[in-house]
């Protein structure tokens, strides 16, 4: 990997941390409990607890892809930053464009 291109993966990786942050931060929000004294229907107070426990769904997979974000910065200095943890190969420079939190290339992933 080339110095532009890790430091473009840098930047793509702080880019993603802060959106990642703001879903996060929308995301709180959004699950926060329904009041019981809330002025919706029966039906509006059941569609209003889907939408709770999707978002909370949605939530948890933010958090865990801000720690993988987060991960990838602190690896991003790493000789092996870039090198499939499994086999050692060169990962694609598209796919950790994709994916800049990957640690392994298509091959061993799949």
């Amino acid at each position: 990997m080339t110095q532009s291109e890790k430091e473009k993966l840098i930047e793509i990786i702080h880019t993603r941390i802060e959106s990642t942050k703001a879903d996060i931060e929308e995301l709180t929000e959004l699950v926060k409990p329904i009041p019981l004294d809330a002025s919706i229907g029966r039906v509006s107070r059941m569609d209003a607890i889907n939408n709770k426990s999707i978002n909370e769904s949605s939530l948890r997979e933010k958090k865990k892809e801000l720690k993988k974000l987060e991960r990838a910065l602190e690896n991003s200095e790493s000789d092996k930053f870039g090198i499939c943890t499994k086999c050692g190969d060169v990962i694609p420079f598209g796919r950790l464009e994709y994916m800049p939190h990957t640690t392994r290339c298509v091959i061993c992933v799949g």
